[in-house]
């Protein structure tokens, strides 16, 4: 491959590597071909790209998007996993994958926003809810002693206008 071929395939990852918010590398050994292809139509579902490049290139990128200390994880078939929206999403989808698939691919490291995490903290991540769920869950949390207010506020109210119902009868 001519250097200037490799050169944009470097600048192109750059780019991408430097918009996304969740970056995954993974170990994509003993899929086949039809569960690869299974798995990037699962991953392109939920608005995630899937790139398989060399260990060299993909390493050039995160160097020059900042992204350092990653050099131990481009060893062996590696594949690039990253999202520009909800930067958990791809975690789900490959460790959902993995359990059907028994344990291909594996996750070697993930960067969300700048944090990264790995084996254990992935399969964490993995299982949490979806922002949309999380934000639910705080919204449901802050209604919950206010509609207790409300009630019990509403329940003195009615008290007192009872009690001066009453009183107005005698």
């Amino acid at each position: 491959m001519p250097t200037a071929e490799k050169a944009a395939i470097v600048e192109d990852l750059t780019d991408i590597l430097k918009r996304s918010k969740g970056i995954y590398l993974t170990d994509f050994t003993g899929l086949d071909v039809p569960a690869f292809t299974r798995l990037r139509r699962r991953l392109r579902e939920d608005e995630i790209s899937c790139r398989v490049v060399k260990n060299r290139l993909a390493l050039l990128a995160a160097k020059g998007a900042g992204i350092d200390g990653l050099n131990e994880m481009f060893a062996g078939p590696t594949g690039l996993v990253f999202t520009e929206n909800d930067p958990v999403a791809p975690a789900r989808v490959l460790s959902d994958f993995a359990r059907e698939m028994q344990g291909c691919p594996r996750m070697k490291i993930g960067l969300v926003d700048g944090q990264a995490y790995v084996e254990d903290q992935l399969e964490a991540l993995a299982t949490l809810p979806s922002r949309e769920v999380l934000l639910g869950q705080v919204v449901s949390g802050i209604q919950s002693p206010l509609s207790g207010l409300v009630f019990c506020l509403q329940g003195l109210i009615q008290k007192l206008v009872m009690t001066l119902q009453a009183v107005a009868e005698k």
